[in-house]
């Protein structure tokens, strides 16, 4: 990318999300000043074009899609969200409209998250279209949820319902119908759950990105502990019903759901209930983790485990 371009395309797009800090993009880092007493938590995503999103997907979603993720692991920790760096490789064919539709995207975020624009990079590629996004939170010392820390007897909880962003990207590869609309709009735009209070309530915790399966499981290894999961607990948007159980089984391994998968121990359900009802949104008990190797058992209401081929998404 010619440098004049490159300084061009970053006035035109990337400098109205800069904020404080920033120093108008016009230097090569930022300054931040973390919030008196508060402990920063930082996290990053890449989303690749044909990986991540579809080159077809509409510009301003995958914008909003690469914050929210990240947006996603903050709330996983029980971080506020404060600012974030971005990087942007893109083939030198990209249509302006592309730059301006995404940018559009992340404006309209920032203003319902909270978050401006540090800095970042822009450059060239010969290849798809690749995003990297680091987005900076803040917690208070100590209070961070972890993926360790559940003990035996914990339940699992979610929030949300599971298998809707999976089911969404069968419908935008033309695999599955979509009368309404729910599901090819879970899997372009994810709804993070911010604001959820997690300190003094959450033994440990991740947000689902990879499959419900599989990033318990990670929630098993880091903890040592085994986990069982009933199916008929689990919680099924009303489009993912619809969809008939022959999808059953995306649902628990396909990812994009962004939703959060927590540890609590019984005497804190009671508090997680209200914490989730003063944010707005449902939590539901699918299990327990109990002693034993580090594994995930879903079982059948019959109380048979079912048997999966896969776990969930795999990055390499």
């Amino acid at each position: 990318m010619a440098l004049e371009a490159e300084f061009s395309l970053i006035a035109r797009h990337f400098r109205p999300l800069a904020g404080p800090g920033a120093l108008d993009l016009r230097d090569d880092a930022a300054l931040l000043t973390p919030p008196a007493g508060r402990q920063l938590v930082l996290t990053a995503d890449a989303m690749v074009a044909g990986v991540h999103f579809l080159p077809a997907d509409p510009p301003d979603r995958i914008g909003r899609k690469l914050l929210r993720a990240n947006l996603s692991d903050l709330a996983a920790k029980g971080a506020v969200p404060l600012n974030y760096l971005m990087t942007v490789s893109a083939p030198r064919d990209t249509p302006d409209a592309w730059f301006a539709g995404f940018a559009a995207g992340l404006a309209q975020d920032q203003k319902t998250y909270g978050v401006t624009l540090l800095g970042g990079d822009t450059t060239a590629t010969p290849g798809p279209i690749s995003l990297s996004l680091t987005l900076i939170g803040h917690v208070a010392p100590g209070t961070a949820v972890h993926r360790f820390g559940a003990t035996a007897g914990d339940g699992i909880w979610v929030t949300g319902t599971i298998g809707d962003g999976a089911l969404g990207l069968a419908v935008a590869l033309g695999r599955l119908a979509d009368p309404s609309g729910h599901l090819l709009g879970r899997y372009q735009l994810p709804q993070p759950r911010t604001g959820l209070e997690l300190a003094g309530i959450a033994s440990a915790g991740m947000d689902v990105s990879d499959g419900l399966v599989q990033d318990l499981g990670h929630l098993c290894r880091e903890s040592r502990l085994a986990a069982d999961i009933a199916i008929e607990n689990v919680p099924l948007s009303g489009a993912a019903r619809a969809a008939g159980p022959d999808w059953l089984t995306t649902c628990l391994t396909g990812g994009d759901d962004y939703e959060l998968l927590l540890a609590v121990p019984p005497g804190r359900s009671d508090a997680l209930r209200a914490a989730a009802a003063r944010a707005g949104m449902d939590v539901t008990r699918i299990g327990h983790f109990h002693s034993g190797s580090p594994e995930v058992m879903v079982r059948q209401a019959s109380g048979e485990p079912l048997a999966l081929t896969r776990g969930g998404w795999s990055h390499f």
